[in-house]
């Protein structure tokens, strides 16, 4: 997507379009994965949604019934109808809040995205695949095969499920999920449509850890997601290349963190002939390594201060702590009213957390700034 027509509302003080941007927004960037673009009229419809004209069931419905209307004459237009299909179908999951972690919601997100665009929407593929991968200089990555797909997705979810994510630090934490997802993906279940769906459940999923997924990352980097996807899950040891969760780990640390690494799918090209521009930055180069210096530094700092207090926080009280953390750092000074803000907690949730947060010694009450204030412990 050239230009996302939904940033000026990402920045909207009103949580409810902010909210609905950023699903429009993600659903449609998806689309680049498989090089689809979404028509002027599916944006349309999705700024009616935003700006509360209607509602997302409405839009929907408006989607389906211009596709019902408008014969399709040919493949371009058909790859246009799914792409607004698709699109107005992603938004509408990632505004729901039902999700079960399981395989049966797996299939089930893949049915209700493609249902009418591919015979085979919601079935699990009985034959064997190879793509050629741009990334890969024309190779193939091994997918799942056809026999034990069933078996293999069961066996990996079993394996998430009984996963422990108490005492992990943060880049534990992100190395797990890289993981989890790039091997998620790699089973290659269905015949088409496995990126798309496989980041509406990773999204869904990750709510359910307690991050609060609701940048653009997705929206401008859904084909380096894809690419990283794909060298997560690629060996070629005659060639020295190695499967690798680093590209990954990136994207998740700047989705999840809201850090601001480089994503440029030109790193990811196995030939290592496209990373040309990195050779001649200059003085700007030097800049950007001292700030991911400055940047790792903080980072390390709150890691130490979790390892050396050594509290066993859940996922989901650890993700607050590093947002926290990357707002007000050891200097500024924050109350429950901020701490509901930024974390979307209801009073009794955010008093919980901060109470807690004393008792373990991360923060300290504070005088001089009014009743009720905090700041981290150095």
């Amino acid at each position: 997507m050239e230009k996302d027509p939904f940033k000026e509302y990402l920045k909207e003080a009103e949580p409810d379009k902010a909210g609905k941007s950023y699903v429009w927004s993600t659903a449609i960037g998806l689309q680049a994965v498989d090089g689809l673009k979404p028509s002027k009229y599916l944006i349309d419809t999705a700024i009616q949604n935003i700006e509360g004209k209607i509602t997302m069931k409405e839009a929907q419905s408006l989607i389906d019934s211009y596709y019902g209307e408008k014969p399709v004459h040919f493949s371009d237009e058909e790859r246009i109808e799914e792409a607004d299909k698709v699109s107005s179908r992603i938004a509408g999951i990632l505004s729901e809040t039902a999700f079960s972690f399981s395989p049966n919601e797996y299939i089930s997100i893949h049915r209700k995205l493609f249902r009418g665009i591919y015979k085979h929407a919601g079935k699990i593929r009985d034959y064997n695949i190879t793509k050629k991968e741009w990334v890969l200089d024309g190779a193939t990555v091994m997918y799942g095969s056809a026999s034990e797909l069933r078996e293999t997705l069961e066996y990996d979810f079993s394996q998430e499920r009984d996963f422990s994510y108490k005492g992990l630090s943060m880049d534990e934490i992100i190395h797990h999920l890289a993981v989890f997802v790039s091997r998620l993906w790699q089973i290659h279940i269905f015949g088409e449509g496995n990126t798309r769906t496989t980041a509406v459940f990773f999204i869904k999923y990750l709510g359910t850890l307690g991050f609060s997924v609701t940048n653009d990352i997705f929206a401008e980097n859904a084909w380096y997601f894809r690419n990283a996807l794909v060298r997560a899950n690629y060996t070629n040891l005659q060639k020295g290349i190695h499967e690798t969760t680093e590209y990954l780990e990136a994207f998740l640390r700047n989705l999840l963190l809201n850090e601001k690494n480089e994503l440029h799918n030109r790193n990811l090209h196995i030939s290592g002939l496209l990373n040309e521009e990195k050779v001649d930055i200059g003085d700007s180069k030097v800049d950007i390594e001292n700030e991911k210096v400055d940047i790792q530094e903080t980072k390390v700092d709150i890691e130490s201060v979790l390892s050396e207090k050594g509290s066993d926080f859940s996922v989901k009280t650890t993700v607050h702590i590093h947002r926290l953390f990357k707002k007000f750092g050891f200097d500024e000074v924050f109350g429950r009213s901020a701490v509901m803000e930024l974390l979307e907690l209801k009073g009794s949730g955010a008093s919980k957390l901060l109470s807690n947060l004393v008792q373990a010694d991360i923060i300290e009450p504070v005088s001089g700034h009014g009743k009720g204030k905090y700041k981290f412990k150095m």
